[in-house]
């Protein structure tokens, strides 16, 4: 049987308006249910490609001696979000309509994926899109979070505890926040808004992180006779490529968060998502220029991904000139986090508390102050991050800090000093390299 030309699906889109406006209780067209398929995967795919610009952005802002730990981390958060999120996160955030306004809930479906009625799952999400797909694109999201945690912690914490903490993290603290809001729970009944994850997703991620930096401490070097020491990323390029990669995956990330292709609506979520990020590019590249009287390349990538994650809870209900202002409130406010906390002796090597926390933060009152929506207040923003925060902070807190009480949180000074590639791995990502490094 030959298969339905796209071009076709698309065309008989635009001829029927009617069926594309349809409510979510009533059944879309065939066309569009195909179309609206076809760009959720398109989505999908772009959030999974972050996953490389993760791995690619840590790497080059850490130094060359960890760099296959870095990697392996990468691989494996992603792995174990998926099987974590498909065993029960899954089930968890988005536990059924039974559980309208609650705090906790657990889908009757159980355990795992069961198959769902309805052949392809037409009838899934008001006929959208399938259940295969919502899954898929909701695992990308809960993978993603927990890989905001490895970046801050990079180049002292143990392997194998750090594979522990992301299995409870993404199994149970991320779909529980998310099942606040996006699951239809409390936070939802009180009308907090977070359209594509701002808090939800990046400061989530951003209150593990915190958490595990503190519980750590800072790396040796960093902080000596009460002075601040630079320790270098080793790959520019690389960081660079990482960015590009984040960027691009974003508008799957937040262009997919509208749940159709609806022209209209995911068109103006990419444009309010490129400029933010363009906005935070600028404003991070003068206010660092400024501060420290030398254009910084590091600032400027960070930047990029402060004005992306500050728009993601406001994409939907913002103007392009709104975003643009966002972005660059974003950019500004991850070079002074970022010299903040090193003032308190918080070691981030990639800033990835400042971008997902602090960015997180400002993108979901952004909502309250700029959106036209009545019931979109900056109380009830505050409220949602306050609680959100809470509970991701102190869960990460006591999982880290039960981990370091058992089978201990970080490595050695001995295996931080010759590098977590041959004291974790037994491996190099440049062979030969570490002959000639002392650290």
């Amino acid at each position: 049987m030959p298969r339905p030309n796209l071009i076709v699906l698309l065309l008989a889109v635009l001829a029927a308006p009617a069926a594309v406006m349809a409510a979510d209780a009533e059944p879309v067209s065939e066309a569009l249910f195909r179309v609206n398929n076809v760009w959720m995967m398109v989505a999908i795919f772009l959030v999974f490609i972050m996953h490389l610009g993760f791995a690619t952005l840590e790497s080059g802002l850490t130094r060359a001696k960890n760099t296959t730990n870095i990697l392996f981390k990468n691989i494996a958060i992603l792995s174990i979000g998926i099987l974590t999120y498909a065993l029960m996160g899954f089930a968890v955030m988005y536990p059924g309509e039974e559980f309208a306004g609650k705090v906790f809930g657990f889908s009757s479906a159980g355990w795992g994926l069961p198959l769902p009625s309805g052949g392809e799952g037409m009838e899934y999400s008001g006929g959208n899109y399938t259940y295969w797909t919502d899954f898929l694109f909701q695992a990308m999201f809960a993978a993603t979070c927990a890989t905001i945690v490895s970046g801050a912690v990079a180049e002292r914490v143990k392997l194998s505890s750090f594979l522990i903490f992301t299995i409870l993290f993404v199994a149970i603290a991320y779909p529980i926040a998310g099942m606040w809001k996006w699951g239809g729970g409390w936070l939802d009944a009180m009308g907090f808004y977070d359209f594509a994850g701002s808090t939800l997703v990046h400061s989530v991620g951003g209150w593990g992180a915190l958490a595990g930096t503190i519980m750590l401490g800072p790396r040796l070097g960093k902080y000596v006779k009460g002075s601040i020491r630079p320790i270098m990323g080793h790959n520019m390029p690389l960081a660079t490529i990482g960015v590009f990669l984040l960027w691009l995956g974003w508008f799957g990330f937040n262009g997919g968060s509208v749940l159709s292709a609806a022209a209209g609506d995911t068109s103006r979520v990419l444009v309010t998502t490129n400029i933010a990020a363009a906005g935070g590019v600028v404003a991070a590249m003068f206010i660092s220029w400024i501060i420290q009287r030398k254009p910084d390349l590091s600032m400027a990538l960070n930047g990029a991904l402060a004005g992306l994650v500050g728009i993601t809870a406001a994409a939907d209900v913002v103007s392009p000139n709104q975003a643009a202002v966002i972005g660059f409130i974003a950019g500004a406010l991850v070079v002074l986090s970022v010299i903040a906390l090193d003032k308190i002796r918080i070691d981030d090597p990639v800033g990835a508390i400042s971008v997902h926390l602090t960015c997180g933060i400002w993108g979901t009152l952004a909502v309250g102050i700029f959106s036209s929506n009545p019931d979109h207040t900056i109380l009830t923003q505050l409220k949602g991050i306050g609680a959100i925060g809470a509970f991701a902070f102190v869960f990460a807190i006591v999982v880290f800090g039960v981990l370091k009480a058992t089978m201990g949180l970080r490595v050695s000074a001995d295996e931080e000093q010759r590098g977590l590639d041959l004291s974790e791995h037994d491996q190099e990502a440049y062979a030969g390299f570490q002959i000639f490094v002392t650290q």
